[in-house]
């Protein structure tokens, strides 16, 4: 491959996620459960920046404990500068300086997007001029949330979450995001939900291994009516979180005592998402939160994916 002139460094800046709705199914062979999911990037941002460098190497900050955040190759984001430079046959290394603002284990995909930053950047640094569908197929081999940061937006995921069909969401929906000082690990939560579900009779195929996003969740981001989707925000997760983490209930009923419309756990959690009905009220949400404790951000959404900087 004949490699462009590039630029001494990139800078990428990606969003973390919310799941409005997720349904999980059943769990398939190889241990990834089927999922119908509802995908909105948020105004809380991952940023990676990318310089030529002749090894691979990541260094982190905006985190309280750096040892939250691998430095090896279990970063998604190492990961994916190292896969972009064998599919482009690339001799070359990158440094990558991660900013993290999502936060770390929260269930908002911070490593997702620190991996979709890292595809974008090291595109650009390398000049390899890989088409978006080319970075959305790697992305989809680094797990199943890279692929939505790489596009941002609302989206429909199917299959493992990684088979993407663009929502139409209009206007703004305004959110009050609750992170935890600890994190729940995505695994211990999923086979939380197995066991629950096996506890109580659940059959292999029940629920199912297919599964599709109810219509009036659409419907209510087609509308913008955020009263209409807190009605219809969902998560299958959410009991098995709750199980792990039963302090989190706790938090969603004084988001909604202090005018949140709904709240939500984030993924697997263990963030707290809780939607409110306009700027003001979710303004007024982050300050009665603050005053009980809480570290509360106020974020809005969709928002673009993946994008250079500067």
């Amino acid at each position: 491959m004949t490699f462009a002139v590039s630029p001494p460094a990139v800078h990428v800046r990606a969003p973390g996620k919310i799941n409005l709705y997720l349904g999980v199914g059943g769990r398939h062979d190889d241990g990834y459960h089927a999922l119908a999911t509802v995908f909105q990037a948020v105004s809380l941002y991952e940023d990676v920046t990318a310089r030529h460098a002749d090894d691979f190497s990541v260094t982190v900050s905006g985190v309280d404990d750096p040892a939250t955040v691998p430095l090896d190759d279990r970063n998604l984001a190492m990961r994916a500068a190292k896969l972009l430079a064998t599919a482009a046959e690339y001799e070359g290394g990158v440094a990558l300086e991660i900013r993290k603002s999502v936060p770390v284990a929260g269930g908002m995909g911070g490593g997702s997007a620190d991996a979709a930053a890292a595809l974008v950047a090291c595109d650009a640094l390398w000049g390899t001029g890989f088409s978006t569908a080319r970075l959305h197929e790697l992305a989809a081999r680094l797990g199943a949330d890279v692929p939505f940061a790489l596009h941002g937006g609302t989206a429909v995921g199917t299959g493992r979450g990684d088979q993407l069909n663009p929502a139409l969401a209009r206007g703004r929906f305004d959110w009050v995001l609750v992170p935890s000082d600890a994190g729940l690990s995505t695994p211990v939560v999923y086979g939380r939900l197995d066991a629950l579900r096996e506890e109580h009779g659940a059959l292999a195929d029940d629920p199912p291994l297919s599964l599709d996003v109810p219509i009036p969740v659409l419907q209510a981001l087609r509308s913008g009516d955020s009263e209409l989707l807190s009605e219809s925000i969902y998560n299958d997760l959410q009991e098995a979180a709750l199980h792990e983490r039963p302090d989190l209930e706790t938090t969603i009923l004084r988001g909604i005592h202090a005018g949140a419309l709904q709240g939500i756990v984030s993924g697997s959690g263990p963030t707290i998402a809780l939607l409110c009905g306009s700027p003001e009220s979710a303004q007024h949400v982050q300050n009665e939160l603050r005053d009980r404790g809480f570290d509360p951000l106020h974020v809005h959404g969709p928002v673009p994916g993946a994008r250079i900087i500067g």
